[in-house]
This record gives C-alpha cells, sequence and structure tokens, in this order.
C-alpha cells in the first residue's frame, strides 16, 4: 500500500497535476487575500483572521480536488492497468486507501504553504500575536476533513467510470450538493420542520461548527463517517468486477 501511495504522488508530481493544482490554490487565495480589494482582503478589512482563506478554500476545492481524483481509477480502467493492480497481493481496501491518501496527501500539502499567512496575520496584529488562533486552527481542522470528504467522494466517482472528465463532473457535483445543496434544500418552505435534520445532513454546518474554534465529536464523526461510506462504497465497485 506505501508502494501505491508512493507511485499516485509520484505520478502526480510527474505531470504537473500536482504542482498545478497546489499553484492555483495557492495564487487564488493570494490574490483575494492580499491583493484584489473586497470583503475578502486582509488589509482591506481591518481585522487580524483568515476568514477569506476559510471561506474561499471550500468553493477552490470543490474544484481542485476533482481534478486530482479524477484519474486516479479511471485512467487505470482506460489504460487497462486496473486488472494487473487487483492481482497485486494488496486487499480492496488496501488498494482504496492507497489512492486516498495519495490525493489527500496533496491536498494536505497544497494546505500547509498557507501557514504563512497565518504568521503574517499573527506578525501583522496590534498588538503582535493578537489573533483568534483557537479559531485559525479549528478552521485548518474543519478544511482538512472538508477535503478529506471531498477526496472520498473523487476516488468513488473515479472508480465507477473510465472517462476522467466524467469522473471530475460527477465529483464535483457530488461535493457541491453536500457543500450547499442541503442547505439550499432546507430553506424550501415545505421543508421546514425537517430544516436541522436536513442541513445537518450537509458538510457546510460541521464546517461552520468546527470553524469556531469548537472541536466537537459529532463533527468529526459526521466527516469520518462520510469518508469510510465513500471509500466503502469504491471497495464495493471493485469488489463488483470479481462477481
Amino acid at each position: 500500500m506505501l508502494a501505491l501511495w508512493k507511485k499516485e504522488l509520484f505520478t502526480f508530481f510527474s505531470s504537473l497535476t500536482g504542482s498545478l493544482v497546489i499553484a492555483v490554490f495557492l495564487v487564488l487565495n493570494g490574490l483575494f487575500l492580499w491583493v484584489i480589494p473586497g470583503n475578502l482582503n486582509i488589509l482591506f478589512g481591518g481585522y487580524a483572521n483568515l476568514d477569506g482563506l476559510f471561506y474561499m478554500a471550500p468553493w477552490l476545492y470543490l474544484f481542485l480536488v476533482p481534478a486530482i481524483t479524477m484519474r486516479l481509477f479511471a485512467d487505470e480502467k482506460k489504460s487497462g492497468t486496473i486488472e494487473l493492480l487487483l492481482t497485486r497481493p494488496l486487499s480492496d481496501w488496501q488498494i482504496v486507501t492507497g489512492k486516498y491518501l495519495a490525493g489527500l496527501s496533496l491536498v494536505i500539502l497544497s494546505l500547509l504553504p498557507t501557514l504563512i499567512f497565518f504568521y503574517s496575520v499573527a506578525s501583522l496584529a496590534q498588538p503582535g500575536g493578537n489573533v483568534d488562533a483557537g479559531a485559525i486552527w479549528g478552521s485548518y481542522i474543519g478544511l482538512l476533513m472538508l477535503a478529506g470528504a471531498y477526496v472520498a467522494m473523487g476516488v468513488f466517482t473515479s472508480a465507477i467510470t473510465d472517462n476522467q472528465i466524467v469522473a471530475f463532473v460527477l465529483a464535483a457535483l457530488l461535493a457541491f450538493v453536500f457543500y450547499s445543496g442541503f442547505d439550499s434544500l432546507a430553506s424550501v418552505p415545505f421543508f421546514d420542520g425537517f430544516r436541522f435534520f436536513i442541513v445537518s445532513m450537509g458538510i457546510d454546518s460541521h464546517y461552520q461548527a468546527l470553524s469556531r474554534g469548537v472541536i466537537d465529536l459529532s463533527d468529526v464523526l459526521y466527516f469520518l463517517g462520510l469518508i469510510v461510506v465513500f471509500l466503502g462504497l469504491t471497495r464495493l465497485v471493485l469488489s463488483s468486477r470479481r462477481w
């Protein structure tokens, strides 16, 4: 499984996919947070926080994560190497987990450089270091959980098709439904009696709760459960080829 993880990471960076995703994520965040005037600009806002980063990142990952995961299984199927992979001394869970960890590792690598923004905001604050560190670290944990769920969805959609574009569109659509779709559904007057339940099924409410710096077990379990469900579905898709 470790060899599969290394192989996928090497493929990401040898094809410029990894470098491009990281560069796009950092450049767009840097422009909106420090250069382009607006509500997200830290300098124009006058407050020492990273709310703009944690507002933008889920929407950027909505497209960048599917771009990372779309080839994980779809490319193997199209090239015919999926059969070779399945004959290796690896269980289906190990194959799925190895692919998933590779995608998640790339997301983490894109997130690590944003710690420079954290350091910059803390340095610019008056007095120095006067930032809500708890809320910021909570937001980082929430963003990591959210990205992990996106990666699991992307791995699943890549496993059900041999077309990378189809896998990308399905992953982006699935991530959008879970991030924003349930909130939109809950706003329909017909569902007023079930509003709390419907909202709790979406990612945004749990992400916002973690962003306040309160690490609640129910929010963590929600994200872990979502990841396990989609990885389990991916494993089921792989197993179905042997039925």
